[in-house]
Formats: C-alpha cells, sequence, structure tokens
C-alpha cells in the first residue's frame, strides 16, 4: 500500500461507484459503508525473557446478513484499524460473489511474526482468543489465517476457545492443521481458485494458455499455488516472482527469462515466503528490485502480496503485451489504476472473485467440522472448481449484460444478494 492510499477509502470508492449504478437507497448505503460492528484490543503478552509486551489487535464484523462474518487473522507491522475495516468490507463481497452463505469479517494484529519465538506466537494467537471469544463463534464469526498466520496458529485458537467454551468447536476457526479438523485441499485453494478463473478468461479471450507467460508478485502460500497452477495446470511459463526479504529489509524480484523451476524456487524460500538471493543467483535467476515484476513482457500479470500495489504511478509501467491482470491480492488494485487498466482494455479478474477459493474451502471446511465428516482432497477440488467457474460465469454474464467493468459486474453481483438477504431478514 502506497503512503497516499488508505484501503478503506479505496473499498468505500468502489462501493459508492457501484451504488450509483444500482442506485442503491440512501439507507442501504449507510449501512453497507460501514462494518456493523468492530472490537479494538490490546492483548498482554508474556514475552519469553519474562517481559510483558501489549499488542494491538482488531477484529472487524462488516456485515452478517447472509451468514456468520468471515474472513482471516493478520500478524502484519503495518495492520491498521483501516486496513482491516477494508478488508472485512471486501470479504463481505467475496462471500456473496461466491454464493456461500457467510458476511464478511477480519481481525488484525499489530506484529511482525518473524520477530516472535513459536512460544510467543502461541501466547499471543491464544491472548487473542481470550480476548475475542464472546464475539466469535461457528455461528457469529469464524476467523481463518491470512497474511502473517498458520494453520498451527488457528489450532491453537480453536483449542482456547474450546478450552474457554469448554465443548470441542473445531467451526470456531477454519485453515487448520489436516487432522486437527483442517480440510485437505485449503493450502492450495486460493492459488488454484486465482488459477481456475484465469482459465475461464483465457478461454473467453480466446486465449492458448500453454503459450503464454506470467509474472508473479509474492511468493507466500498463494503465490506459489498460483505458479504451480499457471505451470502444471494450464502449461504456462512463469518468469518472474517478487518476494519481501527480512533481512534486507527490502523486496527483490527473482527473473528466469525462460521460466522459473518452481520445485527449485520453493526449496530455497522460507516460511514467510523469502528467497535465498545467493542461491537463486548460483543457479542462473537474475535478482531485480522488487517492484520490477509489473513492468515485465508478460500476458499475465498476478499481484499475489498486499493491498495498493497497482496504483496511479505503477500502473504505468505494465507492458503493452499484457492481457490479464489476475487479482490474487485483496485490493490490490487502486481506483485511479483501475481508470487506466480500462482505458487499455486490459482483462481485469478482480479481487473478490479471484482470489476467493480461500474462504470458499474455507466455508467446505466448515460444513466437514459440522458434518464431522471429512471429504478427500480430489473431492474438495473439484467442489472448488465448480464454485469458482459458477461464480466467474455469473459476474461474466453480468458484465456482459450491464457493458461494465469485471470489478463493477462483481460488486453488481455481490451487493444485490447481500441487499436482498437484508431485505429478506427485514434490516430494510
Amino acid at each position: 500500500m502506497s503512503e497516499h492510499t488508505n484501503a478503506f477509502t479505496m473499498a468505500q470508492k468502489q462501493f459508492d461507484r457501484v451504488a450509483d449504478l444500482l442506485g442503491l437507497d440512501q439507507q442501504v448505503r449507510e449501512i453497507l459503508r460501514f462494518p456493523l460492528r468492530e472490537y479494538h484490543l490490546r492483548l498482554p503478552v508474556q514475552m519469553d525473557d519474562g517481559s510483558i509486551r501489549v499488542f494491538q489487535g482488531y477484529r472487524v464484523q462488516h456485515n452478517d446478513a447472509r451468514g456468520p462474518a468471515k474472513g482471516g487473522i493478520r500478524f502484519h507491522p503495518g495492520e491498521t484499524a483501516d486496513t482491516v475495516r477494508a478488508l472485512a468490507m471486501w470479504m463481505t463481497w467475496k462471500c456473496a460473489v461466491a454464493d456461500i452463505p457467510l458476511g464478511g469479517g477480519k481481525g488484525g494484529v499489530v506484529v511482525d511474526p518473524a520477530t516472535l519465538s513459536m512460544d510467543e506466537k502461541e501466547r499471543l494467537s491464544r491472548a487473542y482468543v481470550r480476548s475475542i471469544w464472546r464475539n466469535i463463534g461457528p455461528r457469529q464469526d469464524v476467523p481463518a489465517p491470512d497474511v502473517g498466520t498458520n494453520p498451527q496458529m488457528m489450532g491453537w485458537m480453536m483449542d482456547e476457545y474450546s478450552t474457554i467454551t469448554g465443548q470441542y468447536t473445531p467451526g470456531v476457526i477454519t485453515g487448520k492443521p489436516v487432522g486437527g479438523g483442517g480440510s485437505l485441499g485449503r493450502r492450495e485453494a486460493t492459488g488454484y481458485g486465482v488459477i481456475y478463473t484465469v482459465r475461464e478468461t483465457m478461454k473467453h479471450l480466446k486465449i492458448d494458455s500453454t503459450k503464454t507467460t506470467a509474472a508473479i508478485q509474492g511468493f507466500g502460500n498463494v503465490a506459489q499455488f498460483v505458479a504451480e497452477g499457471f505451470i502444471k495446470q494450464l502449461g504456462g511459463k512463469v518468469i518472474c516472482v517478487s518476494y519481501w526479504d527480512r533481512d534486507d529489509r527490502a523486496s527483490y524480484t527473482v527473473c528466469k527469462d525462460d521460466g522459473i523451476d518452481l520445485d527449485f524456487l520453493v526449496s530455497i524460500t522460507d516460511q514467510y515466503g523469502s528467497i535465498n538471493k545467493d542461491q537463486a543467483v548460483g543457479a542462473g535467476y537474475t535478482i531485480e528490485d522488487g517492484d520490477e515484476w509489473i513492468t515485465k513482457e508478460v500476458d499475465v500479470l498476478i499481484p499475489a502480496a498486499l493491498e495498493g500495489q497497482v496504483n496511479g504511478e505503477s500502473v504505468k509501467k505494465i507492458h503493452s503485451r499484457v492481457k490479464i491482470l489476475a487479482e490474487g491480492a485483496n485490493g490490490p488494485t487502486t481506483p485511479e489504476a483501475d481508470e487506466v487498466l480500462k482505458a487499455r482494455g486490459i482483462f481485469v479478474i478482480p479481487d473478490f472473485l479471484c482470489n476467493a477459493g480461500g474462504v470458499t474451502t474455507s466455508y467446505f471446511e466448515g460444513v466437514q467440522n459440522d458434518m464431522n465428516f471429512y471429504w478427500t482432497k480430489t473431492e474438495v477440488l473439484e467442489k472448488l472448481d465448480d464454485k469458482m467457474t459458477q461464480a466467474y460465469a455469473s459476474v461474466y454474464d453480468m458484465s456482459k449484460a450491464q457493458d461494465v467493468y469485471m470489478r463493477d459486474a462483481a460488486y453488481m453481483v455481490a451487493i444485490d444478494k447481500v441487499v436482498k438477504a437484508m431485505e429478506l431478514r427485514g434490516w430494510l
């Protein structure tokens, strides 16, 4: 996110634009422009040296008209109330456009998890749940992992909630470890979901996927499975990925013109998505500035890191060859950049459609928890492909029927579903 871009202001601008297109009543706008509830948390945690450190935490529930709030918990040093508000709002639209019966929520803690020991992460995870447990639950609000958190941390959170309530409640959190109430296929879900939407786009644009190239921003869990899907499912080449180097406190782009060797790059990448530069250079990769991924001569650009990365300045650097921008990250494109992308005719797969694979499989996990019956990985991924393909078709059809930009079409589909749910419940 650039210093001039406020995520929540951006989310509201996107909403306002479509609210105008839909002619929404002012009362409806007043409900949907802001979260229904938000919690600001102070979390005292004993550190390994015996000192007490107090962390700032958040949980925002944007809208639960269609079902319990749903959304991840981010452990990130740059977390703010506004980033969490924006992400919660986007989760509302994401669940609606994917047509799963959940609302939008999000959580965060202001911390760099790489600075914590394993024991400190556990104590912070449990402290978060102790502070918010009355306001979450399988029928209220279901958190999940996000930037800086992982399945093990979700396992600790689920255990803390179950201990406090006195009953085993796996459905309070999704993204848990397999064997601890988690679902097979969850690790791959967001990245594969991105690829399913890219595949459908290429069908509509009549592009042969085996002759395409991609540049990816990020190399965390989502980006790694995006790369795997692009190479193995679509038959294309990924020529670069970018990553944040925690030692240098800088981002870099790792490039190979004839296509990266994904297995090799993963083998030299730590748990936070940082690639070992020296080993990459030794294997023939070039290392460039972290912003260079967006300049590459490729068919598909896939921002799969943080919000606000395709902005009024960086969008000018996009190569004329680019045909598709697939938003693997949440809110990667600012409204100013959207105007440039529209003018250039670049096909944008909007974030809350493109990356809805994660929340869709989290929903599947909750269903399995409720049934106490678990599906195979093949079943999960087949159901995910069906759900994502249907969601893509609904947005693409709306885009064609109303002659609107894909992002506007996704908002139109999502907002219409949320408003109808509010009407049916008598909120309006």
